[in-house]
């Protein structure tokens, strides 16, 4: 009996730690039967092309199993539109650098982000753009304040979940809530007055978008992104 207890307790670590460490950019049993779908599989980028083409520059590598911007390969966005979903992913970004996630991106306006709110990706530390808390890594850009406890340095991978429901947009960066506002409301509306964006026609008023990640300049990477349809 002891035996037999000490080999299922064997088994039971051995599960518990294979399961701890999934490899990247694949899905757990577990996600497969919740519903959630990969938009990157480590090989390509076949979930994605650029702003306003039907191809991705070849600029957007594939790098350490990572999808990673070398330079000059302009804004990505995901073939399919979403409206309501949870979407999760891990990003790194480089020291200076730059770069966001948009949401409810359309290809309507000049660029990816004349209509999409950018949840921002930042060297909080000594990129030149850390002076304004909003502009801050996991804020929504212009926006809506990450507080501090959310942030890490420049080459640290960071997870950010991403929830869109009934305009209701939540986001959660290293485990941190960092938005939780009805895109909309009044409350959103005051905000968009306030800011940069108080003048652009039709910002934010889709219903639903493509999923955006910005060429900034700068280098960054993603993975691990996946997303669950609600």
């Amino acid at each position: 009996m002891l035996k037999s207890f000490k080999m299922l307790s064997l088994a039971l670590a051995f599960s518990s730690c294979a399961y701890a460490h999934t490899p990247d950019n694949q899905l757990t049993i577990e996600e497969q039967k919740a519903g959630w779908q990969s938009l990157f599989n480590g090989k390509d980028m076949s979930m994605w092309r650029n702003f306003k083409s039907d191809t991705v520059n070849s600029a957007w590598k594939i790098e350490d199993n990572a999808m990673t911007l070398t330079q000059g390969g302009g804004d990505i966005l995901t073939k399919k539109m979403y409206r309501d979903y949870e979407l999760q992913m891990d990003w790194k970004i480089s020291t200076k650098g730059n770069s966001g996630i948009f949401v409810l991106a359309d290809e309507t306006g000049s660029m990816i982000y004349s209509h999409a709110p950018e949840i921002q990706i930042l060297d909080n530390v000594e990129h030149s753009d850390n002076k304004i808390d909003s502009h801050l890594s996991g804020s929504i850009y212009d926006l809506f304040a990450a507080p501090k406890a959310a942030h890490k340095l420049a080459n640290n991978w960071n997870h950010v979940r991403i929830r869109m429901q009934d305009m209701h947009l939540q986001v959660w960066q290293n485990g941190i809530s960092t938005t939780s506002i009805v895109i909309g409301s009044t409350t959103w509306n005051t905000l968009v007055a306030n800011s940069k964006f108080a003048t652009w026609e039709n910002f934010a008023t889709a219903e639903q978008g493509h999923i955006g990640l910005q060429d900034h300049g700068d280098k960054v990477w993603f993975k691990n992104i996946k997303i669950k349809e609600l």
